[in-house]
């Protein structure tokens, strides 16, 4: 080949690249070749520029890379953005605004497609969660985020979990996520399966899941059923808390269910014997026992017999005399003597007499002691 031949060649090489250079504007992908790496940047050759680029090891990759030899090396082909014109290097690039830019392109459709997604929270914001996705940022609304209202999203912070695509918008970047849509769709999946076999009686192993004022949801195999507090414990609970933890395993009876609603309602006490019928076979009617008042109303007083196990004492039963209210003849502490007149086992009731009690103690005292054997009337 002639010297002028190969004159004509390098001119024509150098016109094609400076057509590229002035083709070339913010916001264009275009391909680099990586002609050297170290633990800060890399530096990369794109044809019409008139000197090599360096990329700082932050727009590499997301996360950062400890070096920049993780993520390319020397030879390769990558994609990169133009973020700015000009300058000592003739252009600013990014690897990792590139790689955005084809992600975002991936996720266009997604919420039509319904396609289950894996998200890594990153951190609490006003409103919701931050979670990165194949890189990218996405955000998921603290109504999105369980079946229920969570009080401390950051909890969450650290987790990877699974959600669906409601927002997607490709040109804004913008992507919002829905935990509480794809758990409601799973929830509704283990419902018909569990309805299809509930039966109302039988006893099922359930995890607390969360406990209310009026008393707690159990999971009984992926569906809560709400045991109401008068079902959690045979003695009075004050509060649910009292006497369950979240997270504990117990048993479960199924008390009843409306499958078109989907509630479950469930009971704790009742997959245990009462102890009211253990405690009632220590006592008999006509049998004179010491208790304390421990409540006063319009049509009696009860009695503690024993811790949690009481009877009540009917007005008529309180004092010979006619009284209109309770405290006219007793009031709460007061540790009095009762004889027990009727215990009904089909409603758990001790009908008690503070009266009787009374008349049975005086007719007592008011039979003679029995006269020593050999002893005469005039002794």
């Amino acid at each position: 080949m002639s010297e002028e031949m190969k004159n004509d060649e390098f001119e024509n090489l150098l016109k094609a690249e400076e057509e590229a250079l002035q083709n070339a504007e913010v916001g264009d992908v275009v391909q680099a070749s990586v002609v050297s790496v170290d633990n800060s940047s890399a530096l990369v050759h794109i044809p019409g520029f008139k000197s090599d680029i360096p990329i700082d090891k932050k727009e590499l990759a997301v996360p950062e890379p400890d070096a920049a030899g993780d993520v390319v090396s020397v030879g390769d082909e990558i994609d990169v953005y133009i973020v700015s014109l000009g300058g000592e290097h003739g252009a600013t690039v990014s690897k990792v605004r590139a790689d955005r830019l084809v992600a975002w392109k991936d996720f266009d459709g997604i919420v039509e497609r319904g396609e289950i997604l894996e998200a890594v929270i990153t951190q609490v914001v006003k409103g919701g969660l931050v979670a990165t996705v194949r890189g990218l940022r996405a955000f998921i609304p603290a109504s999105q985020v369980e079946l229920h209202f969570v009080k401390d999203l950051s909890v969450y912070v650290g987790q990877t979990v699974r959600a669906l695509p409601i927002e997607c918008d490709v040109k804004k970047q913008r992507l919002v996520l829905s935990r509480r849509k794809l758990l409601e769709e799973e929830r509704e999946k283990k419902q018909e399966e569990l309805f299809a076999t509930l039966e109302e009686g039988t006893i099922l192993k359930g995890t607390v899941k969360r406990i209310v004022d009026y008393g707690a949801f159990i999971d009984i195999g992926g569906v809560d059923g709400l045991a109401h507090i008068s079902d959690l414990s045979w003695e009075r609970v004050k509060h649910p808390s009292d006497v369950l933890k979240v997270g504990q395993e117990l048993d479960v009876l199924v008390k009843k269910f409306d499958k078109e609603n989907k509630r479950i309602s469930l009971s704790v006490k009742e997959t245990t014997t009462d102890p009211w019928f253990d405690r009632i076979e220590k006592y008999h009617e006509g049998e004179i026992i010491e208790g304390k008042i421990i409540k006063l109303t319009d049509f009696g007083a009860f009695m503690e017999i024993e811790p949690g196990f009481d009877g009540l004492i009917p007005m008529g039963e309180l004092s010979n005399k006619r009284i209109a209210r309770a405290d006219e003849a007793v009031h709460t502490g007061d540790e009095v003597s009762v004889k027990i007149l009727h215990i009904d086992k089909r409603r758990k009731r001790i009908s008690l007499s503070m009266t009787k009690a009374r008349k049975d103690t005086e007719d007592e005292a008011a039979v003679p002691a029995p006269a020593d054997e050999g002893a005469t009337p005039n002794e």
